[in-house]
């Protein structure tokens, strides 16, 4: 207490202070929210960023198993005079050679497809082969003789054929094992493809490609077919041999 005997008055307070609001301003409200709107899509981004990056780097690690694969097989028919590799296409060249408007094969083209067959099976047995080969199809083609529709069903025909040639058994000569045939049935489609993709010369054109196909990234692969061999190995098209009347 001072000597006047009176309390000393307390400091008013500042006018600053007094209007100073409580809560953040809205301004202030929305710079937060945004920092944090662009915290959170730069970790999605990030994210995104990562499993695309992931993808790529299986696609080209499939790519790169595949073209192994391939080169895989381009060795193992080294051996093989006729055979050609080339991208993912096997071609026989003249050793499966078919006469004009005809869709059989001679006894050595037969033994000699035979020959070769094991040695495509024997590498779709190993690892690349059961990660990626997804089925292998067998393509006639024809020369540009004749019309359209015929040479579409002589390719076809000779696409079979081949099957036919393949999947024959003992006593065939070169026949394949059962082994070989129950996976020979489980890979292999037919198709033809007419006069489609010719070559330089009609002899040329009248041929047979395989054309080999593989599973995508994640899909799935088909289960084999459970059955055993048929016990009826005579080839259906043996019935309808006969010389047509076009020529392709």
């Amino acid at each position: 207490m001072s000597l006047s005997g009176k309390r000393p008055l307390a400091p008013a307070p500042r006018r600053d202070e007094a209007e100073r609001p409580f809560w953040i301003s809205f301004s202030d409200l929305m710079t937060a929210l945004m920092a944090l709107f662009l915290v959170a899509m730069t970790v999605a981004l990030l994210s995104v960023t990562h499993e695309i990056r992931q993808t790529e780097d299986r696609k080209a690690e499939r790519q790169e198993e595949i073209d192994r694969f391939m080169a895989e097989l381009q060795h193992a028919t080294a051996a093989f005079p006729g055979v050609a590799v080339r991208g993912r296409v096997v071609d026989f060249g003249d050793r499966a050679r078919f006469e004009s408007d005809r869709y059989t094969l001679t006894a050595a083209q037969e033994t000699y497809l035979r020959e070769v067959m094991p040695e495509l099976l024997r590498l779709a047995r190993e690892p690349l082969g059961e990660k990626w080969l997804k089925r292998i199809v067998v393509e006639g083609f024809a020369d540009p003789r004749g019309s359209y529709l015929h040479n579409l069903d002589l390719s076809l025909r000779r696409a079979e054929r081949v099957l036919c040639v393949l999947l024959a058994a003992p006593p065939a000569p070169a026949a394949l094992s059962e082994a070989d045939r129950l996976l020979l049935r489980d890979l292999f489609l037919v198709s033809g493809s007419s006069f489609n993709a010719l070559k330089e010369s009609d002899e040329e054109s009248r041929r047979i490609e395989l054309r080999l196909e593989f599973l995508e990234l994640d899909e799935p692969r088909l289960f084999p077919d459970p059955r055993p061999l048929d016990a009826e190995t005579h080839c259906p098209l043996a019935r309808n041999d006969r010389d047509s009347t076009m020529r392709g």
